[in-house]
């Protein structure tokens, strides 16, 4: 599940971000930074939404259980978000199909640009909820006792750490966009543009990084403890750090290739060592992955059925990118 996650972090995520920066395209080339962007995301966006698929079907597969809770528990957020996700799609092929008048290309931008902020927030929203352990599994009862506000919007709305996750997912997102398009560019003017917003969206990302630090400190003392103790933990700050300044570094001295391959580090780093930190609890802080995971014949069919899929969708996606992405501007020679 989070190697899915990873992929679909480098490859959705990115795509994310490229919205963001349509979102924030200015200057005199702005419409040739949509353009840009709107190449590199289609015509192939929409499989990358398949990690995600991927992680819901393990999900409901092997953890049942956890899948009916935290569909329940939020499906308010998990509502927005998917609105988030069809609001986008929508919204960008009709930019893309429709008239290409100002006003309904203007149109079609807001929404997707809109849509491409708010889902990425709204996904990191979820994975700190989950994090902080606001969403115990109760007994019926003490379910019911509790009232709508308290039971399904409090424990995403109310406090500020899922909140700065949500922020941390969206300039990661946006850190990734831009890393990736100083290849894809395909002159020195697009290429400076799209170096500088990797890196003051970089900074942005670390400090946002620290603040969300500083509230689990407060806020959630068992992820904390996770993040701040061990050789493991460590060895992942570390990794994460050093990929950091090496996309620093090759930024600025034009490297873009190595960028892009430490931006990639980076981002894989972060949602690995919060998978580790979190290991074992699959809902902190006190139910466990093996208590919630289904029957071991589940799982070895579903292991078996991973497999055979895995070695259909891999090949698939290589097919896909070097059909459609094998271009000098290809967003899919990153994804690769």
């Amino acid at each position: 599940m989070v190697l899915s996650l990873n992929a679909y972090v480098l490859l959705g995520g990115a795509d994310f971000g490229g919205g963001v920066w349509d979102f924030f395209a200015r200057g005199n080339r702005r419409e040739e930074q949509r353009a840009l962007i709107a190449e590199a995301i289609g015509p192939i966006w929409e499989a990358n939404h398949v990690w995600l698929i991927l992680v819901v079907v393990l999900l409901f597969s092997c953890f049942p259980k956890a899948f009916a809770h935290l569909s329940t528990e939020l499906h308010v957020p998990i509502t927005i978000m998917l609105l988030g996700i069809v609001l986008r799609g929508s919204a960008f092929t009709f930019r893309s199909y429709d008239s290409k008048k100002d006003t309904v290309q203007r149109r079609w931008g807001r929404i997707f640009s809109m849509a491409s902020l708010l889902t990425p927030v709204i996904l990191g929203v979820c994975l700190g909820t989950v994090a902080s352990g606001k969403i115990p599994m109760r007994t019926r009862e003490a379910a019911a006792a509790l009232s709508f506000t308290e039971r399904f919007i409090n424990p995403w709305c109310a406090s500020l750490f899922p909140w700065a996750v949500g922020a941390l997912t969206l300039m990661l997102f946006a850190f990734l966009a831009a890393s990736y398009l100083t290849v894809e560019a395909p002159d020195e003017a697009l290429k400076n543009v799209f170096r500088r917003r990797a890196q003051q969206s970089q900074i942005a990302l670390l400090l946002t990084a620290f603040a969300t630090l500083l509230l689990a400190r407060f806020e959630n003392p068992l992820l904390f403890t996770g993040l701040t103790r061990g050789t493991t933990a460590w060895a992942m700050h570390a990794i994460t750090a050093l990929s950091a300044v090496t996309s620093l570094w090759a930024l600025k001295t034009r490297r873009f290739q190595v960028a892009r391959l430490a931006a990639a580090a980076q981002a894989s780093f972060i949602l690995w060592g919060w998978a580790w930190t979190q290991f074992p609890w699959l809902l902190p802080p006190d139910r466990t992955i093996t208590a919630l995971a289904a029957p071991r014949i589940t799982l070895q069919f579903t292991l078996g059925a991973l497999a055979v899929g895995t070695a259909i969708l891999l090949p698939s996606f290589v097919y896909l990118f070097r059909v459609f992405k094998s271009g000098e501007t290809a967003f899919g020679d990153q994804h690769g």
